[in-house]
């Protein structure tokens, strides 16, 4: 996806053939007919804009010879969302400076600052996408444009969550900083993404005749096949002998890893961390990490530079990362995480990452997650309160076990948890269990959790309690919050309502929950919620625009292989 488009001659002659077939602009009363091509080019890139005068007045520079270029105005847009995010990144470091005496305040700025770099990553890849190609070209990578203009609003709301409402002097600067410069953010970068999520559409009313399909193909069910070991038949042969070594209790240190990491002295570091940091500048392709058994009590962070790491272990019960930061302890959520990924393509097998603060801790995320085009196998995520955090970015999970008790999978991000066990833990008194908190909130986020072919059991504990303690699927964190479990089995634990609305908030009829083809005693959804926001079970056409191929932008025939390229097992379509 970060290759190079050459750009034809063909090609330059429909970018420039935009001006003749956008309008042929006629002199009527005198009226300028470039005017009147910006008016109508204007109209047409701004139809699907939930906000009509923003988004005119962003795009509204755009004069000229490339008055219709559509291009032209994709490029106004971005720039603009990225000269908010820099207004956002200046803001908060001033305001480090000036109120940063203060512990919690502290942090709280400097996960700002951190987050608007990672904003403007996104944004950069997305100018590199624009500037670097033809407008085909552009079209062809639409899911990676709206999933890196998602991730900028997520990376916002990640921000403005981390100031303490109940603390008077992070209210105030949380409100200072949105007001003057993080609403911008998040309402520029929405008209980018309206622009980008209707440009079929767009180019269309351009008059532009090349081969403009949606760019979520269709995939069919039918086309993907699995075989008796659980693989996809597009995973060559040699894949299928590599994967076979990776059975049992973990990935052997003969599949060939680039580092060891070993308690005991026997690798090449003792630490995971101190592996992490020998990561070669400049690497290209996989770097494998093999993690021997032990308990490594550390927190680990891999920076954003260390893209495309494999780390395994001997198995979780074996190689278990442990941690026990904590919101009650006064850590900000996202600094609670005992293990972070902030890289692209990262992929983690065999083995377990764990939060013990235990109930009483609050906040306490066991592993947080925004690298894009992340995949975790074979895992145990275990924790009580948020313990999975899927920040941003696209994120699929296999075969994994999580735990956890009130909102223990929580984020902003396209996220699908495929073949897993889901863990529902014995909560603190007078809590209940929420195991969702989905964090979408604008229209058009490419964001939401689906939880497909899953087994949502209580752990051994709450198991003599299950009736008395409420458990739910999820409760709608922000607005606009998207759910959907398809394909699993629910034990009869779950409260018959299946969703709960959220403390003080009522987003019950914006959000998006469903169910399909769900089995065991807690799928019955006779006694569910009577949301408007609740679509109860939906069709197997709905649920299909839920399935990893579209879902993850992840098949073969979609606009970003991503998926296919990490050779790990899933299953692109439905389970049955």
């Amino acid at each position: 996806m970060n290759g190079k488009v050459i750009i034809s001659a063909v090609s330059l002659i429909l970018v420039v053939g935009v001006a003749i077939g956008v309008v042929c602009a006629v002199h009527k009363n005198g009226e300028d007919p470039e005017v009147k091509t910006q008016q109508r080019s204007l109209q047409v890139m701004c139809q699907n804009a939930d906000d009509q005068k923003l988004c005119h007045e962003t795009l509204s520079s755009v004069r000229g010879a490339d008055a219709a270029d559509p291009k032209a105005y994709i490029a106004a847009a971005v720039k603009a969302a990225t000269d908010n995010v820099i207004k956002a990144f200046n803001m908060s470091d001033r305001l480090t400076t000036e109120y940063g005496k203060e512990d919690g305040t502290k942090m709280a700025l400097n996960d700002c600052k951190d987050l608007m770099q990672f904003a403007l990553d996104s944004l950069d890849l997305s100018t590199k996408c624009v500037h670097d190609s033809n407008i085909q070209a552009v079209h062809d990578q639409t899911a990676d444009m709206r999933n890196w203009l998602s991730a900028v609003i997520s990376y916002r709301q990640a921000c403005m969550e981390g100031f303490d409402d109940e603390n008077d002097g992070e209210k105030k600067i949380k409100e200072q900083l949105d007001v003057q410069s993080l609403d911008s953010v998040q309402k520029v970068t929405a008209v980018a993404l309206d622009i980008v999520t209707g440009l079929s559409d767009i180019l269309q009313q351009f008059n532009l005749k090349f081969d403009i399909k949606p760019a979520s193909r269709r995939l069919l069910n039918s086309e993907v096949t699995v075989d008796d070991q659980g693989y996809p038949s597009w995973i060559s042969a040699s894949d299928r002998k590599l994967l076979a070594k990776m059975k049992g209790n973990g990935w052997r240190a003969n599949v060939g890893a680039n580092a060891v990491v070993a308690k005991d002295g026997s690798g090449q570091f003792k630490t995971i961390q101190a592996a992490i940091a020998a990561y070669p500048k400049g690497n290209k392709g996989r770097y494998t990490i093999y993690v021997k058994a032990g308990v490594y009590d550390e927190y680990i962070t891999i920076p954003k530079d260390a893209v495309n790491i494999l780390m395994y272990g001997d198995g979780p019960g074996k190689t278990i990362v442990t941690g026990r930061k904590n919101g009650a302890a006064g850590v900000k959520t996202m600094q609670t995480a005992t293990f972070a990924n902030t890289a692209l393509g990262f992929i983690g097998k065999a083995m377990t990452f764990e939060n013990t603060a235990g109930p009483a801790g609050h906040q306490a995320v066991a592993f947080r997650n925004q690298g894009d085009m992340s995949a975790l196998v074979g895992c145990h995520i275990l924790g009580y309160q948020d313990t999975l955090y899927v920040q941003t970015n696209r994120q699929f999970y296999r075969n994994c076990v999580i735990s956890g008790t009130v909102d223990f999978i929580f984020g902003t991000s396209a996220t699908l948890i495929q073949d897993s066990t889901i863990i529902v833990r014995m909560p603190s008194p007078n809590q209940f269990n929420t195991i969702t908190a989905d964090g979408s909130y604008v229209n058009k986020l490419n964001t939401g959790i689906v939880i497909q072919g899953c087994n949502i059991v209580p752990e051994a504990a709450l198991f003599p309690q299950r009736f008395t303690i409420k458990s739910y699927l999820g409760r709608p964190w922000k607005v606009l919050a998207k759910t959907v479990v398809m394909e699993s089995t629910i034990g009869d634990f779950i409260h018959p309502d299946g969703w709960t609305p959220w403390q003080g908030e009522h987003f019950e009829n914006t959000c998006y929950y469903a169910e399909y083809a769900n089995t065991g005693p807690g799928a019955n959804i006779a006694r569910r919620i009577k949301w408007k926001g609740y679509h109860g079970a939906i069709s197997r056409a709905e649920a299909t625009k839920f399935t990893a191929g579209l879902w993850l932008q992840a098949g073969p025939k979609s606009a970003a292989e991503w998926l296919t390229g990490l050779n790990v097992p899933n299953y692109l379509g439905f389970k049955a």
